[in-house]
């Protein structure tokens, strides 16, 4: 199928703009510059594209601005609230961003990975604890518990790529509660949590490496393997891992927690990217997940390395528990639909998406069917296909990277054109293609990764700005850009700078997640506080106590607005000094904090939080702590004296 043709049906409209944006007909445009580049820089990447040979290097789609008045669409005026809830991870920041939609605007940022100044994440006593001394993370996606097909609204999980671990938030304080190290795993990427409850989350490794990773084998880059892991939701406990011989990449689950799955690339097992791109298809992976555990409860495992957690060996080929479906060329994004009958593959490397019926893998699997038999459907969406999202009436939106575009199509039409050598029934499955600004990654819609899809909303998180925004130096924003999906038409609403890198996100109404307001004095944080409360025999919530053990003195104080109940405590140079602060006030949204001066310490007190910070009293003399959270008139009041002798 040929590349005009998949764009016929936003030919005219785009017309009528490209003189508007480019100055003339006949000048180049910045997107026909852009996409030239990329073409280019990938060198022998874009010699690899299937079928998507360009003619007289002219790009098939030009940018079209956001009309006139559709920017009213996402305006919410003051004093009111939004429709979903947004969650983006926050790429190389370590942390989760909390975005209001559709006004796009940003609520809160989760320090989860990262060290964070304003809050003391990374240095407060039970976060150095979660994070074990590293303080900097790679957060590519953020996905959210599921009860039935849904959101439960209790917990959101995230990856950190850089040092392979998982991370959970509560839901009703929108705060880290547990972080697990995932064993034997390197370049931890796509994870997803099981649908039908919360059960287990999935995490993918993404780069191969020896199996133990111990310095032996090296040399040997054919034997290297990676895992797939399987952590309890509810407990965030490694419960057993599967060893594969392919990198990686995204991850899904089915609707019924029969499968999770895992796009593979370099199915060549490869170490150099020119060499990663010999074989004309790679593969989805398919994970029997009740296979794998009677093997686990059967004990036919093995261990790897020091870890403890039982691994099934499954590399080389399908076998009852990984079966191996052929697509189209280095994959990256895999999706369900909401109906839970089909996953979209996106090959990178190809112009198509795979579409895989779940329906039939358990035929495949018994060795009635191929595993090829399974795709049903393989629609040319353009160049660099990597995600796909879902409406509530059919239809498919994926994400094309090198087109800098979003594609609409039918999953029914692409279904029924596959096979056929009716290109008018091929074409008819593209719906619409929209310009967007420039070359997206992932994209998704409102509640579209759970049976609920609504079709309102679409979030298109683009890499590059270039100029969309004023210019702010060498490291642009990136554009995150929201487009309205109800309609016939794709409608790009909203621009959306934002600071790199978001990886991901999901949109959530607003009703599923139900914060509270004030700290509900609940969880491991609070436990660790009132354990070391009943150690010294001291009331946390009335505390004004010095407790004085060897090498350590523990200060217990209180805060209310406007002042702390401890005025001034005496210390020696050198003494680990403990502060444990908790905040009296029942008044929602009074946060106080404690900052001693000339001692980096610096951490937030919520309303009826305790929270804690750990440092050694370095030099003798008069140093003052007071609140940094803006709280009262007499803000600049509250404070106190630490008093340091020799």
């Amino acid at each position: 199928m040929s590349k005009e043709k998949l764009n016929e049906s936003t030919t005219s409209t785009e017309e009528q703009t490209s003189q508007e944006e480019n100055g003339s007909s006949n000048n180049v445009g910045r997107r026909t510059f852009l996409t030239a580049s990329s073409l280019a820089g990938l060198g022998v990447i874009g010699s690899q594209l299937l079928g998507c040979e360009r003619k007289g290097g002219a790009p098939a789609v030009r940018t079209i601005p956001a009309a006139a008045g559709h920017a009213n669409k996402s305006h919410v005026p003051p004093g009111k609230h939004d429709d979903y809830y947004g969650f983006w991870s926050g790429g190389q920041s370590g942390e989760i961003r909390i975005l209001g939609v559709p006004s796009m605007r940003e609520l809160k940022r989760i320090p989860v990975f990262n060290a964070d100044a304003a809050t003391g994440w990374g240095f407060t006593d039970y976060s150095k604890r979660l994070l074990g001394g590293v303080l900097t993370g790679d957060t590519h996606h953020v996905h959210l518990s599921y009860k039935d097909g849904t959101y439960d609204g209790r917990y959101a999980y995230v990856n950190d790529k850089a040092s392979a671990r998982l991370a959970r938030v509560r839901l009703d304080t929108f705060e880290v509660d547990a972080i697990v190290s995932l064993p034997n795993s390197n370049g931890t990427h796509g994870i997803f949590p099981q649908r039908h409850k919360t059960g287990y989350v999935f995490t993918n490794s993404e780069f191969r490496t020896p199996m133990p990773n111990n310095g032996t084998g090296m040399d040997k880059p054919e034997t290297y393997g990676a895992m797939h892991t399987a952590v309890d939701g509810e407990t965030m406990q490694v419960k057993w891992q599967v060893l594969v011989e392919g990198n990686m990449d995204l991850c899904a689950t089915d609707y019924q927690g029969k499968y999770s799955f895992a796009t593979c690339y370099n199915s060549e097992g490869a170490v150099t990217l020119e060499k990663m791109m010999g074989n004309e298809r790679d593969h989805l992976y398919v994970f029997n997940i009740e296979n794998i555990e009677k093997a686990v409860k059967a004990g036919k495992t093995i261990t790897v390395g020091t870890s403890k957690v039982p691994v099934v060996d499954a590399r080389g080929k399908d076998s009852a528990y990984v079966m191996r479906v052929p697509v189209p060329k280095s994959p990256h994004g895999v999706n369900i639909d909401p109906t839970g009958r089909y996953a979209m593959v996106s090959g990178k490397l190809s112009p198509t998406v795979s579409v895989v019926d779940i329906s039939k893998l358990a035929a495949a699997f018994e060795g009635k069917i191929k595993p090829r038999d399974c795709v049903i459907a393989e629609p040319e969406v353009g160049l660099g296909p990597l995600h796909t999202c879902f409406d509530n009436r059919g239809n498919a939106y994926t994400s094309i990277f090198i087109d800098s575009v979003i594609t609409k199509w039918s999953i029914a039409k692409a279904i029924e054109a596959y096979g056929k050598k009716d290109k008018k029934a091929a074409t008819a499955a593209i719906l619409e293609k929209l310009p967007v600004h420039f070359q997206v990654g992932h994209t998704n819609a409102s509640m579209s990764e759970t049976k609920d899809a609504d079709g309102k909303w679409l979030i298109a998180l683009c890499k590059f700005s270039k100029d969309r925004f004023l210019n702010v130096g060498l490291l642009h924003p990136e554009n995150d850009q929201l487009i309205d999906i109800s309609g016939a038409k794709m409608e790009l609403v909203h621009d959306g700078p934002t600071y790199p890198e978001p990886h991901d996100c999901v949109v959530v109404k607003k009703d599923l997640i139900r914060p509270v307001k004030l700290d509900p004095r609940t969880g491991a944080q609070y436990t660790l506080y009132q354990q070391w409360a009943k150690e010294d025999g001291v009331d946390l919530l009335t505390a004004n106590v010095i407790k004085r053990k060897k090498g350590l003195v523990r200060v217990y104080m209180t805060s209310k607005a406007p002042k702390f109940n401890t005025t001034h405590f005496t210390v020696k140079k050198g003494d680990t000094v403990q502060i444990i602060v908790t905040n009296q006030d029942n008044v929602e949204d009074l946060s106080h904090g404690f900052c001693m001066t000339h001692h980096d310490v610096n951490f937030l007190v919520n309303a009826r939080a305790t929270n804690s910070m750990t440092f050694v009293a370095k030099k003798e003399g008069v140093f003052w702590y007071y609140c940094p959270w803006f709280c009262h008139a007499l803000h600049l009041e509250m404070r106190g004296r630490m008093l340091v002798t020799a």
